[in-house]
């Protein structure tokens, strides 16, 4: 293949293809759990996630919800990944060969998002949400000498699903009013997929009937696997959910493949690559659980 301009900039349209339809082709996890925010600045703040108000008999004048000062911080980030092709390869009509690469990172770009969201379930227990505890704590503020926990202990089982359950539907706000959490997703590693199935989807259980048959979908979430006992509880059918995936720039194919490039002139190789901004942060505690698992028994 003789080198031109016309040449490259058919390649790179041939190359660009492959990127977009294995981009739009991949199934990421990252949006069952995280609302995504676009974002127009170097960060955006939360003000009122701490804001969960119900409706009140109106009496007199409004009770007006005060927002955050200074609300929970998202800042964006900068992310990239990078490849070469030799020019001999595209010289010598081989850079088929480089097709499945291309499909790779368009695959690698939209899975993304799920790293940045779950890698934040793993720092759970000591990153803070906008509440100022770690975002899994057995101490959330809910009103003046009042806590609530979304940490437990125990492993997985019937009665340790139900509790959680049980605990996430009965959480209320400041005011003392239930906050109608709704769990809806059990979220595991590859490790506890047969048990999460089998305590969710089992008609019986120990010639029981199963009462928690059908209360949530099972989610195997590989970036998981690391912590093989660890397990959640999500709550994700609401307006708001656990997570939150800020958005300043999409994941996009870019080339430097001009002769005056320096990779082109002092290495003989064309350079392709993916360019991304922005950051995942935590929403609402109240609709996650998590159990480290530690713990045996009921």
């Amino acid at each position: 293949m003789q080198i031109t301009s016309a040449s490259l900039a058919g390649l790179n349209t041939g190359f660009k293809a492959l990127f977009n339809k294995a981009f739009e082709n991949s199934a990421p996890k990252w949006d069952k759990f995280a609302t995504l925010v676009p974002s127009e600045a170097g960060e955006e703040v939360y003000p009122w996630l701490s804001a969960l108000p119900g409706m009140r008999e109106w009496i007199g004048d409004r009770v007006i919800k005060q927002l955050a000062a200074d609300g929970y911080r998202i800042i964006n980030k900068p992310f990239e990944m990078t490849v070469s092709v030799k020019r001999d390869a595209i010289e010598d009509d081989r850079y088929g060969v480089y097709s499945p690469l291309f499909s790779r990172l368009g695959e690698a770009a939209a899975f993304w998002p799920d790293e940045l969201v779950f890698g934040l379930l793993l720092k759970g227990e000591t990153a803070l949400c906008y509440d100022g505890k770690p975002f899994f704590a057995a101490n959330h503020p809910v009103k003046k000498g009042v806590t609530a926990s979304n940490l437990g202990t125990a492993q997985l089982s019937s009665e340790s699903y139900a509790a959680a359950r049980a605990s996430m539907m009965s959480l209320v706000n400041e005011e003392g009013k239930p906050l109608k959490i709704m769990p809806n997703r059990l979220v595991v590693p590859p490790q506890l997929e047969s048990l999460a199935r089998q305590i969710v989807k089992a008609e019986t259980i120990d010639g029981t009937t199963n009462v928690m048959r059908d209360t949530a979908e099972v989610e195997v979430v590989p970036e998981l696997s690391a912590n093989a006992s660890e397990w959640y509880l999500m709550a994700t059918g609401g307006v708001i959910k656990p997570l939150i995936f800020q958005q300043r720039k999409k994941p996009e194919m870019v080339t430097l493949d001009n002769p005056r490039d320096a990779n082109v002139f002092m290495r003989a190789e064309y350079v392709y690559g993916a360019d991304a901004r922005g950051n995942a942060g935590f929403g609402l505690w109240q609709c996650a659980y998590k159990s480290t698992g530690a713990v045996s028994g009921k």
